[in-house]
């Protein structure tokens, strides 16, 4: 499978159970043959030296060193002081072996069997046995492949040949051969192009790898906020991506009894560039000589970097997306366009460009005197408003002088002497308040002496006013 690993002869012992304390075997097999140049070694905590080994569950060799070179057969174990006993290993001198690698057998893994004789003698006619149960044979081979793993081959094998002088049928010793299934681990996405940018209408392709996972696997393709399914296979392939495409995407794979699942990968769909508009507009603007304009390029969609171009009655003119028209002339009139690009896909191999509607500048030729007039004539025009106000303020004031005399009531002549005559008086006749009725009478016995205290309008029947007339 890809990106299928292999555990290391120490991981394949560690799968059986808590142990700490490794036994490995050099050259990889199990059982190990006497012919082959064994060589043991212990690994675990504590001090290499302080390694103890055992040979048939006795005592072969007491604080020696962690490697040993096997000069004899027998199973042979190691002890070290802060991990224990090791798991065993057997070297093995029998005249037939069957031997399978020592490692972990994965499902879904490839494995080889062989059959030899001692001393690498050659061998004619071998079979192979599953569980007593023949599964090939007689053959010229001596290795038996199983391929793909599954857990039905777990079980125990031996191998037999047949041997010239007497006719019978030599059979190896049993060995057991433990399939383990392994929970899915380590699934990972890559696509290309890489980095998941790709242009709108380009192809995209999603890879999902396992790293650890027996077969056979199921795979389905998913995008953040959509529960639709985009694909059952171990590749998920976009030929025209659209607008829509944008997200996070994961891979979920199965194996019928467990599930893992990717982290997710971001996906961007970069978008040409379209509908470049100059501002200000309108389609016409009229100016005049020694003003300054300002005109902006935008667009409304387009994936960043953006550049743009400015074109004057249709030759370059500057870049960016501004242009600063300064203390301008008649030279400057005509039409102006901007030109939005960007370059997407990967390595930016595909142009897209959008061209704005032209601007019309019209320039309008003045005098030195109106453009100074221009520019005092604010200030003269609070000049002179000021002034206004002040008239204005100074008239109303006037008026308002002149209204107030009107209202007032003449000064009173110098009181007479007590005891004069005056012409006449005003009695109260009926009514009080601020409008009583009166009569005007000519009396001349009415002196000034019975007037005096009454100073305001007659309030009272009876009461009496002085005029002096």
């Amino acid at each position: 499978m890809e990106g299928r690993q292999h555990l290391t002869p120490a991981q394949t012992l560690g799968l059986a159970g808590a142990q700490t304390t490794q036994l490995l075997v050099q050259p990889p097999w199990r059982p190990a043959v006497l012919w082959d140049r064994v060589t043991l070694t212990c690994q675990g905590s504590g001090t290499a030296g302080a390694t103890t080994w055992y040979r048939n569950g006795k005592r072969w060799w007491q604080e020696g060193g962690d490697r040993l070179i096997v000069t004899e057969s027998g199973t042979y174990t190691c002890d070290r002081p802060d991990t224990g006993l090791s798991p065993p290993v057997t070297v093995s001198d029998d005249w037939l072996v069957l031997q399978v690698p020592a490692r972990a057998l994965l499902e879904g893994d490839t494995v080889t069997l062989r059959c030899r004789r001692r001393e690498n003698n050659p061998l004619t006619d071998v079979y192979f046995y599953h569980e007593e149960k023949q599964l090939r044979g007689p053959q010229q081979w001596t290795e038996l492949s199983l391929s793909p793993l599954l857990l039905s081959h777990s079980g125990r094998y031996r191998c037999g040949v047949y041997v010239s002088y007497g006719g019978s049928l030599w059979k190896s010793e049993r060995v057991t051969v433990t399939v383990h299934s392994v929970l899915l681990s380590g699934v990972s996405l890559s696509v290309q192009p890489p980095g998941g940018q790709v242009a709108l209408g380009d192809r995209l392709v999603l890879s999902c790898t396992v790293a650890m996972g027996t077969g056979p696997l199921i795979f389905s393709w998913h995008r953040e906020g959509t529960g639709a399914l985009l694909g059952t296979g171990p590749q998920l392939e976009l030929p025209h991506v659209g607008d829509d495409a944008s997200g996070q995407y994961r891979c979920r794979v199965s194996d019928g009894d467990s599930v893992a699942e990717s982290d997710p990968l971001n996906v961007t769909v970069l978008v040409p560039v379209a509908n470049a508009t100059i501002t200000p507009g309108p389609l016409a603007h009229q100016v005049s000589t020694g003003d300054n304009v300002t005109l902006r390029c935008s667009v409304q969609v387009g994936s960043a970097p953006v550049t743009f171009t400015w074109l004057h009655n249709g030759q370059e003119l500057a870049r960016g997306p501004f242009l600063e028209l300064g203390d301008i002339d008649v030279g400057y009139s005509g039409t102006y366009q901007c030109r939005a690009t960007n370059q997407l896909g990967q390595d930016g191999h595909r142009v897209f460009r959008a061209l704005s509607p032209e601007l019309a500048l019209e320039v309008t030729p003045g005098s030195a005197w109106l453009t100074v007039a221009a520019g005092v004539g604010g200030a003269f025009l609070f000049l002179l408003l000021l002034v206004g106000v002040i008239v204005a303020w100074h008239r109303w004031h006037r008026v308002a002088a002149r209204k107030q005399q009107e209202r007032a009531p003449p000064d009173p002549p110098a009181p007479p002497e007590e005891g004069e005559v005056l012409y006449s008086h005003v009695v109260v006749t009926k009514g009080t308040g601020a409008s009583p009725r009166a009569t005007t009478l000519q009396d001349p016995q009415v002196t000034y002496a019975e007037l005096r205290g009454h100073q305001g309008p007659p309030r009272e029947p009876g009461d009496i006013y002085g005029n002096v007339l």
